[in-house]
């Protein structure tokens, strides 16, 4: 039974006394049957999605069973089939099975093994068929996906760019206000001048957040063998040298290479050391130590790397918030940000298919690891 309706069968016999065997048979056991005696004229009664199975004799004098089932075919991409053979035969009934049939009926017939051939070639036509709706969904769903995130990226392309020329003209007018008037507007003018370009220049910094994001997601990667040791030393002197707090003490291991495209990459670096640097900053001696190992995992093996520090730290129960956009644990009175840096490193991580996260409590430091895929050996 197919959906609870009966099963529909197509039979095709050239011996008419043996069609109507099979067809008066199987009526009774809950089949709908429809013979035919020729090839000719069963292709002509074929329309798409008419019957669920099709029965044909293998060996005819128009057209053999294995010419039927390919022009069945033709009609009916997604009709079953089933070959009716004698004993000598079979060798040939297994090429039909190989072209396509899913499985063969030895003559003469017998209904306790005619019923179980049926049976399970309608199981295995509906899993066929059920796993084709599944794939079509599925198809249609990645495709709106990929849509629908195409969609989102232009949109926040397109409006970080076009925000950014009436903001800079919001604070190109303050700043006149402010260097031309500044005197007769008195304190509190002065003031609220001065919070409109904070405020220009806070939503300049959320834009170019938001670009750099929309840019780590639609890069183009180029994958290669990435020496990380010298990336990380390479991303760490960068970010020490924008780094304004006391002298930090720094510690990069030997670490394993990876698969990855490696101008990528160093921007996961510069994000997490950057941010390493700027938790601990109130410390008086920063620290921060950059270590790597080759590690198992479900897949095998990955590459797994940890940037640790000393710093703020923060509440492991807003961890679920660490890589949203613009998602802050600190104020900015206490660290300044976007909350855009961790939400890339997250994006690139990902499209990577490694991953990324993050062990920390308040007051004792941070430790943010990622995994890689590792190098194939």
């Amino acid at each position: 039974m197919m959906g609870g309706a009966p099963a529909r069968l197509l039979i095709v016999d050239d011996e008419s006394a043996q069609l109507r065997a099979l067809c008066d048979t199987l009526e009774p056991e809950g089949y709908a049957t429809t013979g035919f005696g020729s090839a000719r004229q069963a292709l002509a009664a074929l329309r798409p999605g008419e019957f669920d199975l099709l029965l044909t004799d293998l060996m005819m004098p128009e057209t053999d069973g294995i010419a039927l089932i390919q022009a069945a075919r033709q009609i009916d991409p997604a009709l079953g089939a089933i070959v009716m053979t004698g004993h000598g035969t079979i060798d040939t009934a297994v090429q039909a099975m190989q072209g396509g049939a899913l499985d063969y009926i030895l003559k003469p017939f017998r209904l306790n093994t005619v019923l179980p051939v049926i049976a399970r070639a309608l199981d295995v036509q509906r899993l066929r068929r059920e796993n084709a709706a599944l794939q079509q969904r599925e198809r249609r769903r990645s495709e709106e996906l990929a849509a629908a995130y195409q969609d989102l990226e232009s949109f926040s392309y397109s409006i970080s760019h076009d925000l950014r020329a009436p903001l800079r003209a919001v604070d190109g007018y303050a700043q006149i206000l402010q260097d031309d008037f500044g005197e007769s507007l008195g304190a509190e003018g002065r003031r609220v001048v001065g919070v409109v370009r904070d405020g220009s220049r806070r939503m300049e910094q959320l834009i170019v957040g938001l670009l750099d994001f929309s840019r780590a997601s639609r890069q183009p990667l180029t994958l290669s063998t990435v020496d990380m040791t010298a990336l990380a030393r390479a991303a760490a002197g960068e970010m020490i040298s924008a780094y304004s707090g006391p002298p930090p003490q720094m510690h990069i291991g030997a670490l394993p290479p990876c698969a990855a495209d490696a101008s990528v990459i160093r921007q996961v670096w510069c994000n997490l050391i950057g941010n390493a640097l700027k938790y601990s900053g109130k410390q008086a001696e920063p620290r921060v130590c950059i270590s790597g190992a080759m590690e198992q995992c479900e897949a095998g093996r990955e590459a797994v790397y940890r940037v640790q520090d000393n710093g703020a730290g923060f509440d492991m129960c807003y961890a679920h918030k660490l890589f949203g956009v613009f998602q802050r644990l600190h104020g900015l009175e206490e660290f300044p940000g976007t909350g855009v840096g961790l939400a890339i490193v997250h994006r690139i991580i990902t499209r990577h298919g490694g991953r990324v996260w993050a062990e920390a409590a308040p007051g004792k430091g941070a430790c943010f690891q990622f995994a890689l895929p590792a190098v194939s050996a």
